[in-house]
């Protein structure tokens, strides 16, 4: 390897804080399959099919412990980490172009590979921690997938999130959401409804507007998922009767 490479292979394990201890799975993981070709080494494209299900693993089993495990959620999820766009953020955000080993006038930039090299980086580090999830998860996850994150491990944020950012929008206040709940069945069965929304500037407790008292979320199995419903269910609702 040149001397270049080792320098852009330690820089990088310093922005990771983790230390490889085979570093020769690292430079597979940031080789391009063109630049692999010409040097005669393995390129990343293994390690990021590992990467990928490994990544998956991690946010569906940050779904379970959040006690939320439909398959709806799970598909959800697992869109938005198949989403190269998403991906390509968190790369950028690292400034891994700069680490990337590619041939001298290949694109890195804005493409695909971004996201590529960022699912091999975990696959690799899977593979040097002997299998360890957590690893992973502490080591590249939680560290740079931040916005990602919130989604992933509560999708209630991010559908509570859009309706307050309509709602202040609308409002140029600060809002709180209250709701009722009623539930139903057996305590180790229980069937949760989210009803009769009320949209409150925050400080001085005023109603901001009316919702009719006919909405509601559907029956679930999870208080989350309730919410979930019925603040995407109260988005649409003052979205159509805004138009």
């Amino acid at each position: 390897m040149f001397t270049i490479e080792k320098d852009k292979l330690r820089k990088f394990q310093e922005l990771l804080d983790y230390k490889f201890k085979n570093e020769e799975l690292l430079e597979q993981a940031l080789t391009t399959p063109q630049m692999a070709n010409i040097i005669g080494k393995p390129s990343y494209e293994f390690l990021e099919t590992l990467g990928d299900s490994v990544i998956k693993i991690i946010f569906i089993l940050k779904l379970y412990q959040e006690g939320i495990n439909t398959p709806s959620e799970i598909t959800k999820i697992k869109a938005a980490l198949e989403s190269d766009k998403n991906l390509k953020r968190v790369a950028d955000s690292m400034n891994l172009h700069e680490f990337i080993f590619k041939t001298e006038n290949q694109p890195i930039i804005g493409t695909r590979i971004l996201a590529d090299v960022f699912e091999a980086i975990c696959g690799a580090i899977f593979l040097d921690s002997e299998h360890n999830l957590n690893i992973v998860e502490q080591t590249i996850i939680n560290p740079f997938i931040t916005d990602l994150n919130i989604k992933a491990q509560n999708p209630i944020i991010s559908s509570k999130n859009e309706l307050l950012e309509f709602l202040q929008e609308k409002f140029k206040t600060s809002i709180v959401i209250e709701l009722e709940y009623q539930k139903s069945g057996e305590d180790h069965d229980l069937i949760w409804i989210a009803k009769n929304p009320r949209i409150l500037e925050k400080t001085k407790q005023i109603e901001l507007i009316e919702i009719t008292k006919k909405l509601k979320s559907g029956e679930f199995r999870n208080k989350k998922d309730a919410e979930k419903d019925i603040y995407a269910k109260i988005l649409e609702y003052l979205k159509t009767k805004n138009k």
